[in-house]
């Protein structure tokens, strides 16, 4: 008589089966592709409460039964200062979804909603700070965060449109204030779309936006740059089903013999020689 599954289990396997194609794959594309994970690394799964972070864990978890490259994995959650809903909604999916997660405490919220300008992008800065010192108090050498392919894409075209510049998003870099210390991106080849069916196929709920700072003000006051992108690719999915593809494919493939000018390592170069042709 077979023994039946526990939901986490059952969660675990469909990523495997029925999402083999569109998340284990890509998952294991990446991972590969970039070269993410090294042999004896301890890596700082770091989960926010949303579904991609989450995924992630899972798609860590299951990894490492599987791969012959040994590796450790530490869970870790930053409460920034979420309200207790969201707080107990992360314990509850961690539970449900058998996550050992180690939770620590800042003000993060607090101090970046004092700020006049720019709360979020203090935020951010400030959240990634501290999960690199906490994942390295751990004995850590890398943290893993779930940013995806549409991330990659919308970051890349939120540069251009709004910022007048080709910049990208790395699923591979070194921190350059925690020596020693990696940041990788094992969903860099997934799709949102696949992730939001996983979550709908599993019917699981997770945390949207735990921000203080869109707490207290209306959504038609605050506005998302980011959400203008994803329209505008989902417009255009319309008549080009590869364009996220494509997009992603552009930065794998850049020709800086085509540009006038370009920066690296901080520095930048102009390409007088191309100009006097």
């Amino acid at each position: 008589m077979s023994r039946e599954l526990t939901k986490d289990k059952m969660i675990e396997r469909s990523l495997i089966t029925k999402f083999r194609k569109s998340i284990w794959a890509p998952f294991i594309r990446a991972i590969k592709e970039y070269e993410l994970i090294d042999e004896n690394d301890k890596i700082a799964v770091c989960i926010s409460g949303g579904k991609d972070s989450f995924i992630l864990a899972k798609l860590m978890q299951n990894l490492q039964k599987f791969s012959d490259v040994p590796f450790e994995l530490e869970y870790i959650v930053m409460d920034p200062g979420y309200n207790a809903k969201n707080r107990e909604k992360i314990e509850e999916n961690a539970k449900l979804l058998n996550i050992p997660i180690k939770i620590f405490n800042s003000n993060i919220f607090d101090v970046a909603n004092s700020t006049p300008k720019n709360p979020c992008y203090l935020c951010a800065r400030m959240r990634r700070g501290c999960l690199y010192k906490f994942a390295k108090d751990l004995g850590c050498n890398k943290i893993a965060l779930g940013h995806h392919q549409n991330d990659v894409i919308e970051t890349t075209l939120i540069a251009m449109f709004y910022g007048a510049q080709l910049q990208g998003m790395l699923p591979k870099l070194n921190s350059t204030n925690f020596k020693g210390m990696q940041l990788i991106r094992p969903l860099f080849r997934i799709k949102e779309e696949a992730i939001e069916n996983w979550v709908k196929y599993n019917n699981l709920e997770f945390i949207r936006c735990a921000c203080r700072f869109t707490e207290k003000n209306n959504d038609e006051d605050i506005t998302s740059k980011r959400l203008e992108i994803k329209n505008l690719i989902k417009s255009l999915k319309e008549t080009n089903e590869m364009i996220e593809d494509n997009i992603l494919s552009s930065i794998h493939q850049v020709n800086l013999d085509t540009f006038v000018g370009y920066k690296t390592e901080g520095k930048e170069y102009t390409s007088t020689m191309n100009l006097k042709k």
